[in-house]
């Protein structure tokens, strides 16, 4: 059953963490979002690019970590503007907290619903870059694309691939990510 939130008005991290326990939403700029449940392919793409990260991260025993959702990232000190993205990576453990991750995550990864895609391409890819997360990748099945944003400076230089590409990360060196072998 979905939350029906409150009143429209501005809301802070206490409002969001005070939420009825199982309630999937951001708080994006003192406003609530509800988040429908994912589909069985959002899960699939979601397991798959987790298991590739972590294995990675795991065999190169740095100190990034990779969590996927649900995971709270408070993007920023003014305490309203709190997101679950599909997957985080984060390499400054001194930007983990017991709640999730204060700060941007070195890279993250979203993967469209069909319900509502300006989300991710247009909203969150302004929060992220304001945000200064360094590697922004958007799935979107639908299409069978996957847009690579790095940020340079203060603008995210952009890619397009497919679902049949491997594709680098570019917060690491050597880590290719073979979508040919992700079974949907």
């Amino acid at each position: 059953m979905d939350y029906a939130f409150p009143l429209p008005g501005t809301y802070t991290e206490t409002d969001y963490y005070n939420l009825p326990e199982h309630t999937h939403a951001e708080l994006i700029e003192g406003q609530f979002y509800n988040m429908s449940a994912p589909s069985r392919i959002h899960q699939e793409i979601l397991s798959f690019l987790h298991v590739e990260i972590a294995n990675y991260i795991r065999a190169g025993k740095g100190p990034c970590r990779v969590y996927p959702a649900p995971f709270a990232v408070k993007l920023f000190q003014d305490n309203k503007t709190i997101v679950e993205p599909d997957i985080s990576v984060i390499c400054n453990p001194d930007k983990l907290t017991d709640k999730g991750c204060s700060g941007a995550p070195d890279w993250i990864i979203e993967i469209i619903s069909p319900g509502n895609p300006e989300h991710d391409y247009i909203e969150k890819l302004s929060l992220y870059k304001r945000a200064g997360v360094r590697e922004y990748w958007i799935a979107d099945p639908l299409s069978g694309k996957i847009t690579v944003y790095c940020l340079e400076e203060s603008r995210f230089q952009t890619d397009t691939h497919t679902f049949a590409d491997s594709i680098r990360a570019g917060i690491f060196d050597d880590l290719q990510i073979d979508f040919q072998s992700l079974e949907i």
